[in-house]
């Protein structure tokens, strides 16, 4: 099932769509609606066919008025012919309803596999080149606006696509067919739809605006609500420990009444442009209706086409009005093409095209006069540091000193623009940081695990290790007590983002998780911070496992945690001011040691 809807959606031969729509933003900067026809390259002859069904399938609409026409004209004028028409027309129209099944069937087909095609290849997109965007970037920007991004901007342009591929053009072609019609039958009533036409659908366009800026009102009182309550529900606990349930229920009780007076407003103002729309718009059909009988009366049409022209008014003024009320939504799609031009333009990517591959990591580092900074701000300031293959090195300091700027150096987040950092003698700068990546593990302060099982979260990068090496890992990462007293074991699910679990027990998977890649070189950021003492030891023994042999670059402030480090760099004002082991620091009495007795 699912690779038939592949094979159905599936781009041109040669296009990737995530390569694709990113070239058509590059291409068409700056020209929303250029970049909404480069999307659909190669299905613009799925709306053309999607446009052919929508006329068939909707053709009953328009032909049922020439029938009821014709039969009444008929009885009108005693037609001897009159029983084999009813006949025929009911035949006819039977028929026609019908077929509106395969044709409405074929019309969403063609249109959805359109739409769905440029939905799934702009989520592709952004999803690529998110991966590719740099981490100062993504600390940057907030992910809830990513998210919106590639959930709500996409839907705006799928609903874009729709309004000005398929509904404006159902709207014309809808117009058409009644104007064509009204013209071949009576001049006179074509040119009195043209003139109270535009003002029928203005009026009720009119009245309908104020009703939807008194909806929006309502709604973004209905939200201020929602966040009231949510933020009442998440502090129960506090509310609850100071006796202050009165006070709180007052708070949101106030907030109740608010929006039930907005509301009881909103129905009022509903009701009354409602009700003063409809009056208009059924005027302007009593016109249309005494107007076209006048003519009847005169004998310039016959007395049937009188309920033709009355369903083609409705059905023009009706389609105009559509296309007045496109006119937001075309708006809100045009900003959501700009604002995923926002991601799929950024130029601040991680660049590795070009540069050298490895397929070896020894492990040795040397930070030579290293610079850097953010937002004009200095962090590193010449450092100077040299680590050996397979030494475990501790960063200490003062926040803000520099030790997470030197780990995310480290893994190739940040590259310095002054000095160097070396890894086994060449630039950093000048590898291709993903085949570095892949002889790397790092440990965060907070495990970060995602929703499925701990086998999952364990071999996540890593699928082809067999039963013997994971048991292996989880032994070295000390999981097997969990994971045996666990239901259903390493199947067991984690919850999301571990929730179901310690902080011990994640940290623990994360740990695993390093180990199972059999790393050269170890990032460990805080990785036994905030645990109780239980659980560090058992994060200590892990780490010790997951440490021998292989550079390891450990950040803590807890600094008995670091008492095995094969060194220990003391990091300040963006230079290493001290660095030995712990036993010469402390004998030493200078930095280290003033920090080691603040924390005893």
């Amino acid at each position: 099932m699912t690779n038939n809807f592949e094979d159905k959606i599936r781009p041109p031969k040669g296009i990737k769509p995530e390569e694709w729509f990113t070239e058509c933003y590059r291409t068409h900067k700056g020209h929303p609606l250029r970049i909404l026809l480069g999307i659909y390259r190669g299905n613009y002859h799925k709306f053309f066919l999607a446009v052919v069904f929508f006329f068939f399938k909707h053709s009953p609409v328009w032909i049922l008025p020439i029938v009821t026409a014709s039969l009444i004209n008929d009885i009108m004028n005693s037609s001897p012919d009159i029983m084999n028409h009813i006949y025929l027309y009911s035949a006819v129209m039977v028929v026609l309803l019908i077929l509106n099944i395969p044709f409405n069937y074929a019309y969403t087909a063609f249109k959805s596999q359109a739409t769905r095609y440029a939905e799934t290849g702009l989520r592709k997109a952004l999803i690529k080149k998110l991966q590719e965007l740099s981490i100062a970037f993504h600390i940057d920007t907030q992910s809830g606006r990513l998210q919106s991004k590639i959930m709500r901007d996409v839907e705006a342009v799928e609903m874009l696509s729709t309004q000005m591929f398929l509904s404006v053009l159902n709207i014309i072609l809808n117009i058409s067919v009644a104007l064509v019609v009204t013209v071949q039958k009576s001049l006179i009533v074509f040119f009195f739809f043209l003139v109270t036409t535009p003002v029928a659908a203005v009026t009720l366009w009119f009245f309908r605006n104020i009703m939807k800026k008194s909806n929006t009102e309502f709604r973004k009182e209905m939200e201020e609500t929602s966040a009231m309550v949510m933020e009442m529900v998440e502090l129960v606990p506090v509310t609850r420990a100071h006796a202050l349930e009165n006070e709180e229920i007052s708070k949101v009780s106030g907030q109740l009444m608010t929006v039930a007076e907005k509301g009881y407003r909103l129905d009022l103002v509903q009701t009354l442009f409602g009700s003063v729309g409809w009056v208009i718009f059924q005027i302007f059909q009593v016109a249309c209706l005494a107007f076209t009988g006048f003519l009847a009366f005169k004998g310039r049409v016959q007395a049937g086409d009188i309920t033709l022209y009355q369903s083609y008014f409705a059905t023009i003024v009706n389609q105009v009005s559509a296309i007045i009320a496109l006119v937001p939504t075309i708006a809100k799609g045009v900003e959501s093409v700009n604002s995923i031009g926002e991601i799929l333009l950024s130029d601040d990517v991680e660049k590795n095209e070009g540069k050298e591959i490895i397929d070896s990591v020894r492990g040795e580092f040397d930070f030579k006069n290293v610079h850097f900074g953010y937002n004009d701000t200095e962090v590193l300031k010449g450092l100077d540091l040299h680590v050996k293959e397979g030494e475990t090195i501790a960063l200490v300091g003062e926040s803000g000193a520099g030790k997470s700027t030197i780990i995310n150096m480290v893994i190739g987040f940040y590259l310095t623009g002054k000095g160097e950092v070396l890894l086994d003698g060449k630039n950093i700068n000048s590898i291709d940081l993903r085949s570095y990546r892949r002889f790397l593990a790092s440990v965060p302060q907070t495990s970060i695990l995602f929703s499925g099982t701990i086998r999952d979260n364990i071999i996540y990068g890593a699928e082809h290790v067999t039963e013997d090496e994971l048991w292996k890992v989880i032994d070295a990462a000390n999981l097997r007590d969990l994971i045996e007293s666990m239901p259903k074991g390493l199947d067991t699910p984690v919850g999301e983002h571990g929730g179901k679990l310690s902080g011990g027990q994640r940290q623990r998977i994360s740990i695993a998780r390093a180990l199972i890649r059999d790393p050269k070189v170890i990032v460990l950021d805080e990785a036994t911070s905030a645990l109780d003492s239980v659980s560090e030891s058992l994060i200590q023994q892990a780490i010790e496992n997951l440490t021998k042999g292989r550079t390891t670059f450990i950040v803590a402030h807890r600094l008995s945690t670091i008492r095995n480090a094969d060194r220990i760099a003391v990091i300040a004002e963006g230079k290493c001011t001290e660095i030995g082991t712990y036993d010469e620091l402390m004998e030493k009495k200078g930095e280290f040691y003033k920090l080691k007795k603040l924390q005893s």
